[in-house]
């Protein structure tokens, strides 16, 4: 009996457009449509600013990351590893949609954290992101956290902070032992996630691209796809599973 190789996906923003998301750095991408945009998830404007912290809260509320369903290359990778599959996703995104779609949370590194969830800046409290936004329709321009009163924000990761270590650390240790690399609607070009591409093809796993956009890595890759991904990954991962 052979071994079913273990397949690592790398997804980006090009995952979740099918899903109504937006990309932040596309064509179309918020923050070309928008650079003022950019303050209100960097770390050091939302905590200094009770302005930002406010447009942020809106921002939000406005967002359909919450309301957004699973599309046909989630469900795909979700049915890859009902086939019997060993699969395991490092994803950049923060909507949740791998884990709606069936894939077990535990098999989900979220390296840029969850927009369903809030955290306090000061203590450990940490709750749903839908409670906080009740409280903004109840009239609460910047919800503090109940437990002590500070600055809370979205359990994802801003820009200004760091990523979780512990994360980054098991993102590159299932990159290291994958036999197969897929790196699906991300433009590889935010450190250090894009260099889990690098890392892939240097440890003999092969390396798959799939993005609409040329990116750094494919030159190194042994395949690179820019057909659209809510086709091509079902494709792709059907081979797979065979």
């Amino acid at each position: 009996m052979t071994t079913k190789p273990l397949v690592a996906i790398l997804s980006g923003a090009g995952v979740s457009t099918d899903s109504g998301i937006p990309d932040y750095r596309g064509p179309n991408g918020l923050w070309r449509r928008d650079p003022e945009a950019e303050k209100l998830v960097t770390y050091e404007y939302y905590m200094s600013d009770p302005e930002i912290r406010r447009r942020s809260w809106l921002m939000r509320r406005e967002s359909r990351a919450l309301h957004a369903e699973p599309n046909a290359a989630h469900r795909a990778v979700a049915e890859l590893e009902r086939s019997g599959v060993p699969v395991r996703v490092i994803t950049q995104n923060v909507d949740g949609l791998h884990q709606l779609a069936g894939l077990s949370a535990r098999k989900v590194l979220e390296l840029h954290g969850t927009a369903r969830e809030v955290v306090c800046t000061k203590c450990p409290a940490r709750g749903s992101m839908e409670d906080a936004l009740a409280r903004v329709d109840a009239g609460e321009d910047d919800p503090p956290c109940l437990e002590c009163g500070s600055v809370l924000k979205p359990a994802t990761v801003m820009f200004g902070e760091p990523l979780d270590p512990v994360v980054l650390g098991e993102a590159v240790a299932i990159t290291k032992a994958c036999q197969v690399f897929i790196a699906v609607g991300t433009s590889l070009q935010v450190q250090p996630a894009a260099g889990l591409a690098g890392v892939a093809a240097d440890h003999g796993a092969r390396l798959v691209i799939v993005n609409a956009e040329p990116t750094p890595y494919d030159e190194i890759a042994d395949e690179v796809v820019r057909e659209p991904i809510g086709t091509a990954l079902p494709e792709l991962l059907r081979g797979l599973s065979g």
